[in-house]
């Protein structure tokens, strides 16, 4: 109707990184810094990035990972996705 309550289906996915600056993608297992999460897997959603711990099952979203002073994820990269 007036277009303010549609999705903008050409919404850019953030462009994430480790806390090394190493550019994340769906796949990758990284060790969390926060949240008790131990290793997780970064899995790409319909709407967004969440963090899946593989050690737990819990699931964080990319959100609530970032640092404050580096704008980078509190993650380190373990294994990049094939």
């Amino acid at each position: 109707m007036f277009g303010f309550l549609k999705r903008d289906k050409d919404k850019k996915r953030p462009q994430l990184t480790d806390m090394d600056n190493n550019p994340l993608s769906h796949g990758d297992i990284v060790l969390s810094q926060r949240y008790e999460l131990g290793k997780c897997r970064l899995i790409l959603t319909d709407d967004d990035f969440i963090y899946e711990s593989l050690e737990n099952g819990k699931k964080v979203s990319w959100i609530k990972m970032i640092d404050a002073t580096t704008e980078r994820q509190k993650v380190k990269r373990i294994q990049v996705s094939v």
